[in-house]
């Protein structure tokens, strides 16, 4: 049989193809050529029921070993994060399931009080963004929004989906509900601009699927000490290439992984060496919804000259 290839593969269209080689250039503020942010994760399970990862083999639920593990996170892990990261000055993008709010809604209030960025991670991670209707998944980005937005004052400008679950038309819903970026896309190195169907487009923020303590540590296993080392081996390669155009470094955390007293130990050596380059004022470190707010005051000032990213 004759092999018939389509002319053109299925593609997203959200964005076109742009080398990073080939693009224009510009600065972070204070001149930085490097911007940093934490990717912190505060999630809730569903008991006996759901998605989640696991330390230990799945048991028939409940499964108590596993949910146990993760609801660590909240009630220890998270808050010697918070004191590690109080020490060092560092803010966090805080990507919260809005379930917390019924949970533990100290924890969140807690986050809130540091000044951190609150971004829209859903309402549990026991549940997959892709598996809902159209419908379904508005009233999610609706009710996540108005939640985060009643609670603390401050509407989500953010959104990373759990378990970065997405439909057909997540980015166009994203738009419609008010939503200003994404962190869904871990495609580049700097943002970049996604076309939705009304018009209006959506900045896609690097969010880490390498540089992430779920993937590294717990998919591949890889000791505290060695995830560390990789946090620092990135940066030191990305403040080089940053010295030609400007780049985004983000480092995704969940508490119930990297707050365990032996990973935090080396978690701690990572987080010094990008606070020390901070205080020398050789990157930005900042949040996503800083992020979006540089780049967007950047194409006001130079609209006439043609966006900052293709």
């Amino acid at each position: 049989m004759t092999a018939r290839w389509p002319d053109r593969l299925p593609s997203h269209d959200r964005f076109d193809y742009s080398p990073i080689t080939r693009r224009p250039d510009y600065r972070w503020p204070n001149g930085a050529g490097l911007a940093v942010y934490l990717g912190f994760n505060l999630e809730h399970f569903a008991f006996g029921d759901g998605l989640g990862a696991r330390i230990g083999p799945p048991s028939p639920e409940p499964d108590v070993l596993n949910h146990g593990w993760r609801e660590y996170g909240n009630r220890v892990g998270a808050w010697r994060c918070l004191e590690l990261f109080d020490s060092l000055g560092l803010p966090t993008g805080a990507l919260i399931n809005t379930a917390l709010y019924d949970h533990c809604p100290e924890l969140l209030r807690a986050v809130q009080l540091r000044g951190d960025e609150l971004i829209g991670h859903g309402h549990s991670n026991a549940e997959r963004q892709g598996d809902y209707s159209e419908a379904g998944e508005r009233t999610l980005l609706e009710r996540c929004r108005d939640r985060i937005t009643g609670e603390s004052g401050i509407t989500p400008a953010g959104w990373l989906s759990p378990w970065i679950s997405e439909s057909a038309v997540t980015p166009d819903l994203l738009v419609e509900t008010g939503y200003t970026y994404t962190l869904n896309w871990c495609h580049d190195d700097q943002p970049t601009r996604m076309r939705t169907r009304s018009g209006k487009s959506l900045w896609a923020v690097p969010y880490p699927q390498e540089l992430n303590d779920i993937p590294m540590i717990i998919a591949r296993q890889m000791d505290a000490k060695d995830f560390a080392t990789m946090v620092i081996d990135n940066f030191d390669e990305m403040r080089e290439q940053a010295r030609t155009q400007p780049l985004v470094m983000g480092v995704a955390l969940h508490p119930y992984i990297v707050g365990q007293p032996y990973r935090l130990r080396h978690l701690r050596r990572a987080l010094e060496v990008l606070a020390a380059a901070r205080d020398r004022g050789d990157i930005w470190f900042t949040t996503p919804g800083a992020i979006v707010a540089h780049v967007d005051s950047l194409e006001s000032q130079t609209r006439a000259q043609g966006p900052v990213q293709a």
